[in-house]
């Protein structure tokens, strides 16, 4: 890769990394609707789309540590979002997983910033809208690859 190339690259990184990080704050105003808190909301996620999984493996997919996660999770279970059960394999673990009013709590949220999206992206053309599908195509696709590294 050649010097531009590699500088081109670092642009656009620099101008996706940023719009995402826009892009996530402007959604995540609706998350108030909730109740619940952004923690709670993205530990949420994890469970809803990756199943059931230990204490250990939903800190370390959330990047906090175990305490950390203790107290979401505490949190999540007094709102009747998730449960808690031993883990059948070691006694000294816990696994967690949703409830379904913990699914619908997180697709309701989901919903509403997928709905506050989309009325920004009314204002953009249909040929715009075709360029962002292709952009996010892109993008899911170069995380799946690097995921498998």
């Amino acid at each position: 890769m050649s010097r531009i190339e590699k500088k081109g690259r670092m642009e656009v990184s620099d101008r996706l990394h940023s719009a995402a990080i826009h892009l996530l704050r402007y959604a995540r105003k609706q998350d108030v609707l909730s109740h619940e808190g952004p923690a709670r909301l993205s530990a949420l996620s994890v469970l809803v789309f990756g199943g059931p999984m230990t204490l250990g493996q939903l800190a370390t997919a959330e990047q906090v540590k175990p305490p950390t996660m203790s107290r979401i999770v505490a949190g999540l279970k007094r709102s009747g979002l998730a449960r808690i059960a031993e883990d059948t394999r070691d006694a000294r673990r816990i696994r967690v997983s949703v409830t379904a009013k913990g699914k619908r709590v997180l697709q309701e949220a989901r919903q509403r910033r997928i709905l506050l999206l989309a009325e920004v992206l009314g204002e953009v053309s249909e040929q715009e809208t075709d360029v962002l599908r292709e952009a996010a195509e892109i993008i899911e696709r170069a995380i799946g690859s690097a995921g498998k590294k």
